[in-house]
């Protein structure tokens, strides 16, 4: 079966929309295999830096360069710097000098390890703290460091050494004070969903700038997600797998959060092609309504400065991610 079976007339055409250039900035390149220099992308990216979400996310941040409290990146949850410069980053804002200010705001929460807590260090001992916590945290910082072009700033990269000397070579994961709640009701050993959110953002690193060791704990963390059949990590009282539910409705965005066609995203987008796989797009196949128009299940809206969609009616982000994961793993 090929991905175009799965396309209904007019869909293309609706996530190409100008309306809506973060849609139509993405799906140029994974729908249309447009180049980031293609003169149609280059301005779709320039509209999105006009479009109503960015225009308020950059409006709410203080002159200091952060949003929310100069003193916490992370709170008020949803509207903060992390937060706010993650959206920006999906939404596939660029690069401008706003968000370089608001980048310089986040390096200030930067440990002399490399890893980011979410209170500003106060003294040279709280600089130095060893506190080793919130894998997500550092994988959605990656994320947009990455994508707003910041890979070869050495800060970044002792975020990354950080990340390749904690991870947890023998089980795999990064440890989390928060994971498990109870240790009896999950497969995996450390925490599943910010190892999600770090291998995005390792993922991130062009394939040529992976390190061998990179390239390791890339594999041996999709290794852990195909093993845990992407969304079954839960173990039932009888010892059996348990799906996480809430992985299966379907949101954008997901912040520290995620679910089973972001991470199919990832997979795919890693080239991963394997038949544990198959429960995991048969699940997006089966969420496809009639007119090929996929709906938003999962939403922040009324959390975040600006709304995105409406949840229960068509997603184009919805949709447009589960036609880049069908395209992938079907091919054309």
């Amino acid at each position: 079966m090929k991905w175009v079976e799965f396309v209904e007339e007019g869909v293309i055409d609706w996530l190409h929309e100008p309306s809506d250039p973060s849609i139509r900035f993405w799906a140029l390149q994974h729908l249309k295999d447009m180049d980031r220099d293609h003169p149609d992308v280059v301005a779709a990216q320039k509209a999105i830096m006009k479009s109503p979400c960015v225009k308020t996310i950059l409006s709410a941040q203080k002159s200091e360069g952060h949003w929310g409290s100069a003193d916490n990146m992370y709170l008020p949850k949803y509207t903060a710097s992390t937060h706010s410069l993650l959206i920006m980053a999906e939404l596939g804002a660029k690069r401008t000098e706003a968000i370089e200010h608001g980048i310089e705001s986040i390096f200030g929460f930067q440990r002399d390890s490399g890893h980011f807590l979410t209170e500003a260090p106060k003294t040279e001992r709280g600089r130095a703290s060893v506190v080793k916590d919130g894998c997500c945290l550092d994988g959605n910082i990656l994320y947009f460091m990455i994508h707003f072009g910041y890979l070869e700033d050495p800060r970044v990269k002792r975020l990354i050494e950080f990340q390749i000397e904690y991870h947890s070579d023998d089980v795999g994961g990064w440890k989390c004070r928060a994971y498990p709640i109870n240790r009896s009701r999950v497969f995996p050993e450390n925490c599943y969903m910010g190892g999600v959110k770090l291998l995005r953002g390792l993922a991130s690193i062009p394939r040529k700038k992976r390190s061998k060791r990179i390239r390791e704990i890339i594999d041996q963390e999709v290794e852990i997600i195909l093993e845990n059949r992407i969304y079954k990590y839960l173990r039932a009282p009888d010892g059996s797998r348990k799906d996480k539910a809430g992985w299966k409705r379907f949101g954008f965005p997901m912040f520290y959060q995620s679910d089973a066609l972001e991470v199919l995203d990832l997979l795919t987008g890693l080239g991963i092609y394997d038949e544990r796989m198959q429960d995991t797009i048969d699940l997006v196949i089966a969420n496809r309504p009639a007119d090929g128009k996929w709906l938003l299940k999962d939403s922040f809206n009324g959390k975040m400065l600006c709304d995105i969609e409406v949840k229960h009616k068509p997603s184009k982000w919805i949709t447009l991610r589960a036609l880049r994961v069908l395209r992938r793993y079907h091919g054309e």
